[in-house]
């Protein structure tokens, strides 16, 4: 880093992204009384995935009224599951209602966080220039890099190529030969939404996903008056949707076995629009419903059935000029590339650029895996704090409700740095504070993690995911309820932490030799529903 830090921008926080972690870290810190932070976001907008997914069919397969913020309700979803575009302008809404467009530094990408362990604060590397921050906030998310296979010959396919999160709308598939490659969740609504309007759509299947059907609908002027003028009632059906979740969980963690039923129902799912049998053998899954995320949808089947939709139940092994060669050798001529192909999960790139006491970027530490504690911190990262960290992920329910607990975390985190700093300055006077996670504090939250992950379908279903790193390790979803999850992060432990403080004088950073106070308490967002 350069050696002119003191004539960088000096903010207390620096909240990395801007999507729903990154919003609701800045709504949250303004809560604190925190005003003293900035935004940054590589693109010209909030919204994160949910501006980036810009596909045909894009949509949430959570119910809307749990997938939003509990402090920032909106009654007036008009979909029982809402659609990409509804969902960007609730991220904008909440933007704009809790004053947040000042602390926002748009086209602001982050190229290098170091941590200079004696002024004890970071130094922040963007595409406008240079910051310091007492902490970093980073909320980049884990769909937010789109992974791109290495298929031999790919650069030399004379047609049109792109990623379902990274969509050119400039180019018209009407009348095309398309293929579409992957059948995670992008790929089941943009098969429905473009099929029509092709010439001939080949999907390339590498493993079937069990999908059920989506039950979605308009909501009512009714239903919309009675939630605006009678907020128990949204309330109410907010509660309703996370309790039938929490209820679930236990067949997901515990008891794998249960989920029996609900593949019998997937199957009488798909056999009501797929009559040949032939087809219905290669979309049938050999793993246990669960292992990979259950995909929602009622048009999928139905799309795979049009006379104009082929299925190759096989991987894309290469591709010879235009010619697409699978795996099983069935070779198909197309006009046009859509990779379905998800993100940069369990190695995400922002870990590059993040550089800890060792001199060791978070990617050289994270090798053999991700692990923080509670989801939170790193060891080796003083001040930082990821929001959807490692093994926070869910596989049947609502991401906001893991990450308004991360809010609470945050919250304290920020107010026990206030506590420990002379004056209660927060870093902004004399000396700076920081808390260090002990590793032995992330080595033992993560051996009970793994230690509980074993039972749960995510291991044991027979299948390979995402979820999985390279070394097979889930560290990706939370195996319990997000309720529990919520007490778990409820508060800072400071017995997990050590407290590093800068003396004023020296500029010399020291391990505080004190005994931990009590961690002040975070009363919860309007409850878990």
């Amino acid at each position: 880093m350069g050696g002119h830090a003191d004539e960088r921008e000096h903010v207390r926080v620096a909240v990395v992204g801007s999507g729903f972690g990154g919003l609701g870290a800045a709504v949250r810190l303004r809560r604190e009384g925190v005003t003293d932070f900035v935004v940054l976001e590589r693109a010209d907008s909030v919204g994160g995935t949910w501006r980036d997914n810009e596909y045909p069919g894009c949509a949430c397969d959570v119910p809307s009224h749990l997938y939003s913020f509990s402090f920032a309700p909106n009654p007036d979803w008009p979909r029982t599951f809402s659609g990409q575009p509804h969902i960007r302008a609730y991220l904008e809404h909440v933007a704009d209602t809790f004053g947040l467009r000042p602390h926002l530094r748009l086209s602001t990408e982050v190229e290098m966080m170091r941590w200079d362990a004696e002024a004890l604060r970071w130094e922040i590397e963007t595409s406008k220039g240079g910051f310091t921050a007492d902490v970093v906030v980073s909320a980049t998310g884990p769909l937010s890099d789109p992974k791109m296979p290495e298929v031999p010959g790919l650069a030399g396919f004379p047609g049109k190529v792109f990623h379902s999160a990274r969509w050119d709308h400039d180019y018209d598939l009407r009348g095309k030969r398309v293929a579409m490659i992957g059948t995670g969740a992008s790929a089941i609504q943009i098969v429905p939404a473009i099929a029509p309007d092709v010439e001939r759509l080949t999907l390339f299947q590498r493993t079937p996903p069990w999908v059920m059907p989506r039950t979605d609908r308009a909501i009512s002027a009714g239903e919309r008056w009675l939630h605006r003028q009678l907020p128990f009632t949204r309330a109410a059906r907010r509660g309703l949707l996370w309790g039938i979740r929490e209820l679930q969980v236990g067949a997901f963690t515990k008891h794998p076995n249960r989920l029996g039923l609900i593949e019998s129902l997937a199957k009488a799912n798909m056999a009501r629009s797929i009559k040949d049998p032939a087809l219905r053998a290669k979309l049938t899954p050999s793993y246990r419903i669960g292992c990979k995320r259950i995909l929602l949808s009622s048009e999928y089947y139905p799309a795979l059935a049009r006379p104009n939709v082929d299925l190759v139940a096989s991987g894309l092994k290469e591709i010879r000029g235009s010619v697409l060669v699978a795996a099983d050798g069935t070779e198909t001529e197309v006009d046009a590339i859509v990779f379905g192909t998800g993100f940069h999960v369990t190695d995400m790139p922002i870990a590059d650029r993040v550089v800890g006491v060792e001199g060791r970027t978070l990617a050289e530490e994270w090798k053999d895996g991700m692990q923080s504690l509670r989801g939170a911190t790193a060891a080796g990262f003083p001040n930082w704090m990821t929001i959807i960290g490692p093994n926070t992920g869910l596989g049947n329910s609502s991401m906001i409700l893991m990450i308004e607990s991360q809010l609470n975390y945050l919250a304290d985190y920020v107010r026990q740095l206030g506590l420990l700093t002379p004056g209660g300055s927060g870093g902004t006077g004399g000396g700076r504070t920081a808390l260090a996670a002990r590793p032995s504090a992330v080595h033992a939250w993560n051996r009970r993690v793994q230690d509980r992950m074993k039972r749960t379908v995510w291991n044991t279903g027979g299948c390979t995911s995402w979820y999985l790193d390279a070394n097979g390790r889930n560290t990706t979803v939370w195996p319990g309820t997000t309720g529990e999850f919520r007490r778990e992060t409820r508060r800072v432990d400071l017995a997990e932490y050590e407290v590093l403080r800068a003396r004023p004088a020296e500029g010399a950073a020291a391990v505080a030799g004190v005994p931990a106070p009590a961690a002040g308490t975070v009363g919860a967002e309007e409850g878990a529903a």
